[in-house]
């Protein structure tokens, strides 16, 4: 079953999308902004970031702050949907129709959504001063918040019953597979996003365009969606959110 999934994730369309994740991922570590330039930020000023993909609080800001989020949704979470998009297309093999390309493209739609709603939120924090041009917290309060808002949302019904539907997604698709591919892949984005945007905020407190931030949170919304795995991590994950929301608001009286 495994070498038969493995052999087939070898088709062109498959080769393609994973093509497309290795691009998201390069541009992504172009764009990343190494520890010791946000060190020099906080140092020298913002005049230090002039030329340095610093992220202003105007139009043009906006759109790049989309393209930004965008690139990090694509890279970032569809990797942790493979297992979902292959359970998909061995829908196949029992006769159904089942194209790969429009779910995949559903699936993105939705996070180009938040994308969109990321950006709204980093422009209101740039503008208020919460955070700085390369999108670090500049607030112990906003990042204690955050971490609180992801450790307890790790122990909420409606992120059990999101993780449910990623830790079994043939159930999913069976129940709504007469909806189409477009549609049943807006689905799977919405379930997903209800796994992960918590997590995915916190961005703000690790760094925006952090590549550290990236690669670690990606293997943690990945592992959570396995089903051996993931019922051991969730609730542990959300303690450890919730304990260093507390360390660091003891720590900065």
């Amino acid at each position: 079953m495994v070498a038969a999934r493995i052999r087939a994730m070898g088709s062109v369309h498959w080769l393609a999308l994973f093509a497309l994740i290795l691009c998201a991922w390069g541009l992504l570590a172009a764009m990343s902004v190494p520890t010791e330039i946000r060190e020099g930020a906080r140092i020298f000023g913002s005049g230090y970031l002039a030329e340095l993909c610093r992220m202003t609080p105007d139009l043009a800001g906006f759109w790049r702050m989309v393209f930004m989020w965008a690139l990090m949704s694509g890279a970032m979470m569809a990797p942790t949907a493979l297992p979902a998009f292959a359970t998909y297309e061995e829908l196949n093999d029992t006769g159904a129709t089942a194209p790969l390309g429009p779910l995949v493209l559903g699936y993105l739609g939705i996070w180009v959504g938040f994308a969109i709603g990321a950006s709204v939120l980093q422009m209101a924090l740039l503008s208020n001063g919460l955070i700085s041009e390369l999108g670090d917290s500049r607030s112990t309060a906003l990042s204690v918040t955050l971490l609180l808002l992801a450790g307890i949302y790790q122990f909420t019904p409606l992120k059990d019953a999101c993780l449910s539907k990623c830790r079994a997604p043939m159930m999913f698709f069976l129940q709504y597979f007469d909806e189409g591919p477009f549609k049943n892949g807006l689905r799977l984005g919405a379930v997903c996003l209800g796994c992960c945007w918590a997590l995915m905020l916190l961005a703000f407190v690790g760094g925006v365009m952090s590549l550290g931030f990236m690669a670690l949170a990606m293997v943690l919304m990945a592992l959570e969606k396995l089903p051996d795995i993931g019922r051991w991590l969730t609730r542990p994950l959300g303690g450890a959110l919730i304990i260093g929301a507390g360390i660091l608001a003891v720590s900065s009286v």
